[in-house]
């Protein structure tokens, strides 16, 4: 998945070949790019833009990644406050809404044309909330 064209040097790009029976022109282009190809099991940084009764979504850049309530630890499974839209964990310590940063490993992955989606988890060691978005000057 393309994210960004860095460059693209004008001695890199080579004579177009006309096609007679479309009258398209191709060119062949070297070029620097910025590429997100997200692995199964791939542990990432994601920042969460949407919580439901179902789970949460977070976003990698242009990858969107749902996260089920089956993918969550036990103590956040029967953890949905509605009126915060929000995960709340059972002892009240971890709370994942929109904005905050989370830990999550990629469990599969769907790429179609101009769209990428996943499928993730916080259920292992050392996933899960990493940031509550309240940003440096959150406590004053």
């Amino acid at each position: 998945y393309v994210v960004n064209v860095i460059e693209v040097r004008e001695d890199q790009i080579r004579s177009g070949i006309i096609e007679y029976d479309t009258g398209n022109v191709v060119f062949y282009v070297k070029y620097d790019a910025l590429l997100l190809r997200p692995f199964v099991n791939e542990v990432l940084d994601a920042t969460v833009t949407q919580c439901n009764t179902q789970g949460f979504f977070a976003f990698v850049g242009p990858l969107r990644i749902f996260v089920s309530k089956h993918n969550m630890p036990e103590d956040m499974f029967h953890g949905f406050d509605s009126e915060r839209s929000a995960w709340v964990s059972d002892d009240k310590e971890v709370v994942i809404s929109s904005l905050c940063g989370v830990r999550l490993k990629i469990k599969g992955r769907t790429v179609e044309q101009g769209n990428i989606t996943a499928i993730g988890s916080i259920k292992d060691n050392y996933l899960g909330l990493i940031d509550d978005g309240g940003g440096e000057n959150g406590e004053q």
